[in-house]
């Protein structure tokens, strides 16, 4: 049977190149692109493709936000989180949030190939590099001292945060979001109250760090 592939990835490079390999391989069929998180979102829920490649940093809506929703009310579908980053909080939020595979981008094409065979498969998937850190922390168990700051922050505060770490003023998030300018103010200030940060230039970084926004 032919695996249908989602991409996601803000870097077009990056999405043709991954097209370049994924197009060549018999029984991968790449029915759609995406270059933001929303975009992928609303693509996954119409065309229902068997595995989404995301990338876990990207405008509008990032990654791991997108994961979580396409996760959430599109189950069936397997998502590879793509990324540069090992670090473990990443990894940890990706999977979190519902991926089903993580591979890092320096990986070699038949990397990419395998992991989308095995989590079409209904297998997960772990870049090499990173097993050991998956395994070290599932084993250990993150104690909640070092639960993942991110996940203090409800699913709408982290929409409000990328937001505002990628410039927007209050009226363009309270537009985007389809909310009040005073719904927002009162989220900024709760983001801020929670994360102790005291001005955007603060929040901004918080977001860049944390992987909430790309760095670009």
């Amino acid at each position: 049977m032919t695996t249908r592939v989602l991409i996601a990835d803000d870097h077009k490079i990056v999405r043709e190149g991954l097209m370049s390999i994924l197009e060549k391989e018999p029984g991968i069929d790449v029915v759609a692109m995406a270059d933001n998180g929303k975009t992928a979102l609303q693509l996954a829920g119409e065309l229902r493709p068997d595995v989404a490649v995301i990338d876990i940093a990207m405008p509008e809506m990032n990654g791991i936000e997108a994961i979580r929703r396409i996760s959430g009310q599109n189950p069936e579908i397997r998502i590879l989180a793509l990324s540069m980053h090992s670090a473990r909080r990443f990894v940890v939020e990706a999977l979190s949030a519902g991926a089903k595979g993580y591979i890092l981008k320096d990986c070699a094409s038949d990397e990419l190939v395998r992991a989308i065979r095995v989590v079409a498969g209904g297998e997960t998937y772990l870049s090499p590099k990173i097993t050991g850190i998956i395994v070290r922390d599932y084993v250990k168990r993150l104690p909640e001292s070092q639960s993942l700051p991110s996940s203090l922050l409800s699913n709408r505060e982290r929409e409000v945060l990328q937001l505002i770490a990628e410039g927007q003023g209050t009226k363009e998030v309270a537009f985007a979001l389809g909310v009040s300018v005073k719904t927002v103010e009162t989220h900024r200030q709760q983001i801020m109250k929670k994360l102790n940060l005291h001005n955007v230039a603060e929040l901004t970084r918080y977001a860049i760090r944390e992987g909430i926004t790309p760095l670009d």
